[in-house]
């Protein structure tokens, strides 16, 4: 069991190694990886931890590997961005603000929906989920400490409260996405409590039962923070 856990834990240290250094453009996508024989050497693992890494890695649609063809990158268009650890791998260090502006552009066409739904269908409990997260949000800004977490279980428990199987199977992704996207926004507004206000206004329109409503203010919520992004990549000439 020993030596099985360690070749586990080895695949898994390769596979977030390699990962990274494929999406952070390290390796040339016209030009095939290492070898089997030169990855045991360059990571310090066994052929069994390169062979476990690369069916990972080929199960996120980065790699493909096949006899007498080597180990590929494949197209970017074929990676499963959805996939956390891909997202993660591309916003770590200095995320590119066009990564942030797409996925801003992916929220406004879920979120406000789904808020809609919440407002619907959402149960007592998943209400009170999204008041818990915006009361956490409030204390954390008296108290001078860290909102993102309370931010980021706001949006999350707005997809549970959609009870909507296929929104709720977008928390992973969304709250890897967030971990970014909100620290970058909010800093640019530099308003928290006009951050907290619109957030309140989708929790009462979900509250109240005011799908439109909550459909309106979640729309608001998220094209302002894509309009930031825009203005910095005007700014900058990269639009």
């Amino acid at each position: 069991m020993a030596v099985l856990e360690r070749n586990n834990n080895l695949s898994q240290r390769m596979t977030q190694q390699l990962g990274r250094a494929i999406v952070c453009g390290e390796y040339s996508q016209n030009e095939s990886l290492p070898t089997e024989a030169e990855l045991c050497e360059q990571f310090g693992v066994s052929r069994t931890a390169v062979r476990e890494a690369v069916k990972m890695l080929s199960a996120k649609g980065l790699i493909s590997s096949r006899p007498r063809q080597g180990i590929r990158i494949m197209p970017e268009e074929d990676w499963n961005i959805f996939d956390s650890d891909l997202l993660r791998w591309s916003l770590e260090g200095n995320p590119s603000l066009k990564v942030l502006k797409e996925f801003l552009q992916m929220r406004i066409a879920i979120e406000p929906e789904a808020a809609a739904l919440a407002a619907r269908f959402a149960r007592p409990e998943r209400i009170q989920a999204i008041g818990d997260a915006l009361e956490r949000m409030r204390l954390a800004a008296e108290g001078d400490e860290d909102g993102l977490e309370p931010d980021i279980d706001f949006h999350i428990s707005i997809l549970y409260a959609s009870e909507n199987r296929f929104y709720i199977r977008m928390r992973d992704f969304t709250r890897t996405a967030l971990n970014v996207s909100i620290s970058h926004t909010n800093v640019i507004k530099g308003n928290p409590d006009g951050v907290i206000d619109d957030h309140a206004k989708v929790y009462q329109a979900i509250a109240s039962g005011n799908a439109e409503r909550a459909k309106n203010a979640m729309f608001l919520l998220i094209d302002e923070a894509l309009g930031f992004i825009e203005h910095e990549l005007d700014r900058i000439g990269e639009m």
